[in-house]
This record gives C-alpha cells, sequence and structure tokens, in this order.
C-alpha cells in the first residue's frame, strides 16, 4: 500500500509560531476570534504522519472537520461545497509544511454538506419531471377533447403529429414517449453510499468528513469494506474524520485520537 502514499505528512504551526503571529495582527477589525491559531498546539499535535488509509476520531470540537479543511486547502483537492473559515484561515494554512510524493489529479475533499446538496439536487430534478408530467398529461387530454387547434401536417407537422398522437396513443404511452425518466431515488443512506461509491475513483487522495451520516449499521460496515477495497486494491489514500467505530476498525487503519494529549 506504500506505493498510494501521495500526502506524507504535515507540519502544523508550533506554539511559539503561532504566538508570534497573533502578536503582530492588528485585529481591531475582526470579532471572530483566531480560528483555526490556539486549537491544536495544546493538544502537543505539531506533526501528521499519514498511511495509505488515516483516521481523526475526537468529539464534537476537536478539530477533526477543521485537519480535513486545512489539508484540503494545503494540497489543492477539488471541493465541491464552502466551509466555514475565518479571515485567519489562509494565513494558518500558508504557515503550514507539507510533504508529497504528488497529489494526484482527481483527489477531492468530500463533507457531509455534498452529500446533502446531491440528494437535494436528485430531489429538485424529479420535481422537474413531475411537473412536466402533470402538464404533458392536460396536454393529451386537451388534445383529445379537441381544443388544441386542428392544423394539417402541410401547416405545422409537429403540432399535427402531437394531436394525432394524442388520438392514437393512451395517455400512459404519450406522456411516456415525451418525458425523461426519474433519477432513482433511495433513502438519505442509500444516496450517501451511492454518493461516494460514484466519487471514489482509482489512484487519488481522499478527504472524508464523517462519512458516516445518515448511514445504517450495516451501511456503515459495507462502506467501510469500499474504502479498505479503495486502498487495498485500486490506489486511493483516504484520510477520513469520523465518531464510528466501523471506520475506526478498519485493519491498517492509522488513528490519531484528537481527545488525547498528545
Amino acid at each position: 500500500m506504500a506505493d498510494n502514499l501521495f500526502l506524507r505528512d504535515v507540519k502544523l504551526p508550533e506554539d511559539l509560531a503561532e504566538l508570534s503571529y497573533i502578536e503582530h495582527q492588528k485585529r481591531t477589525c475582526y470579532n471572530t476570534g483566531i480560528y483555526p491559531f490556539k486549537l491544536f498546539p495544546d493538544m502537543g499535535f505539531s506533526k501528521i504522519e499519514f498511511a495509505p488509509l488515516t483516521i481523526f476520531y475526537g468529539g464534537n470540537g476537536s478539530g477533526k472537520t477543521t485537519l480535513l479543511n486545512i489539508l484540503a486547502e494545503l494540497t489543492g483537492v477539488a471541493r465541491h461545497s464552502a466551509f466555514n473559515g475565518s479571515p485567519f484561515f489562509a494565513d494558518y494554512v500558508s504557515m503550514c509544511k507539507m510533504e508529497t510524493f504528488g497529489i494526484p489529479e482527481g483527489s477531492q475533499i468530500l463533507t457531509s454538506d455534498d452529500v446533502s446538496d446531491y440528494l437535494l439536487d436528485v430531489r429538485a430534478l424529479n420535481d422537474g419531471i413531475d411537473r412536466k408530467r402533470n402538464a404533458l398529461m392536460k396536454e393529451h387530454r386537451d388534445r383529445r377533447d379537441g381544443f388544441y387547434k386542428s392544423v394539417s401536417p402541410f401547416e405545422n407537422y409537429d403540432e399535427w403529429e402531437r394531436t394525432r398522437d394524442a388520438a392514437q396513443q393512451t395517455q400512459s404511452r404519450f406522456v411516456k414517449d415525451r418525458l425523461p425518466k426519474n433519477v432513482n431515488l433511495f433513502s438519505n443512506g442509500e444516496t450517501a453510499m451511492k454518493y461516494y461509491v460514484d466519487r471514489i475513483d482509482e489512484d487519488a487522495l481522499y478527504l472524508i468528513d464523517e462519512p458516516e451520516n445518515s448511514l445504517s449499521p450495516k451501511l456503515q460496515m459495507e462502506l467501510a469494506e469500499f474504502f479498505l477495497t479503495s486502498v487495498k486494491y485500486y490506489g486511493c489514500q483516504l484520510v477520513i474524520s469520523t465518531h464510528s467505530p466501523f471506520f475506526l476498525s478498519l485493519p491498517g487503519a492509522k488513528i490519531y485520537d484528537l481527545d488525547d494529549v498528545p
């Protein structure tokens, strides 16, 4: 699995470097604090050495998601939704040091917000299809009942053809021939599972934030197995933040416990 160690290590700013930065800031125009400064030094956490499968574990507010966002900005991987940063986030990232063997194209950060947006997009697409279906059903009735002006094929062939079809076809056939199919809409958990399976390809780095959201224990186990297969056989490097025991139990994972010091 050493061949897919694209991201080797990251050094976060040490305590003295953070203090020096903070002392030189004129923060009178800010009221947002100094996030993400002062989050990690108290943990004794300054260097992250990565494995092909690395996991950040910790309670709410421990910094798991913050670390993934730092890594995403540092490595420049593709991002699909915005994140909650601060006016100091870019400066913090610039003070980090990274050693890589090259970050492949196609590398991404995948978050629960991305899954939610995907689900909403599918629902919106289906809503549009449903509205068009209702309009086509009404058009079929109106054409059969003579509410559309009768024209000859020489005047307006398309209009004549639609009226002819309405007279000859059942309503379901008339609608089906003119309507795209609905996108299959699964449960939230099944949609999340499909999202990760569709997104994760071969030979790339993936930063994955709390993938257990919306997943049943059964689906968490299935996704954990998919992650392991992606690392072992398809050349992926995964960095995952999670609370889930199913992901924490993945064999070969290097786990950082952000609730512990260090």
